[in-house]
């Protein structure tokens, strides 16, 4: 049987920090009941699960693991309209989200955007441009 993806997990500086972030992006994380300063989960559509776990957790999980300087993961929320990218944009860098990259038409047909979660990983929002008729 091949192997199936079910979950996402990613290493963050702050919990507290990173759950508040994606809780504006729409997510709801519970902590885990075992470990509630390092750990928390939310489900997603399609029984895709998405992880936090603390750089502390992260590095007793894995031998010899440290946290990267930077961000090497982006993950992509899509939006209803490209007026949803620009304004969820200027939400988050209102509220003092790092932007990576301003909204702009990309040449693939969305309206893309590029911000950072409080440890730095990327995080894209986009949505798809009217065609032309």
């Amino acid at each position: 049987m091949p192997a199936t993806v079910n979950a996402i997990d990613i290493a963050v500086t702050d919990l507290t920090a990173a759950i508040e972030f994606y809780r504006r992006l729409g997510l709801e994380f519970v902590r885990d009941e075992h470990w509630p300063d390092d750990h928390a989960g939310c489900d997603l559509p399609n029984g895709l699960h998405l992880m936090l776990d603390s750089d502390d957790l992260r590095g007793k999980m894995t031998a010899g693991w440290t946290p990267p300087a930077t961000g090497r993961t982006f993950l992509t929320f899509e939006l209803e309209s490209p007026a949803a990218v620009d304004a969820k944009y200027a939400d988050l860098v209102a509220n003092g989200v790092t932007g990576m990259q301003e909204p702009f038409d990309a040449p693939w047909g969305m309206r893309y955007a590029t911000v950072t979660d409080p440890s730095g990983n990327g995080v894209d929002l986009f949505a798809g441009l009217p065609r032309d008729s």
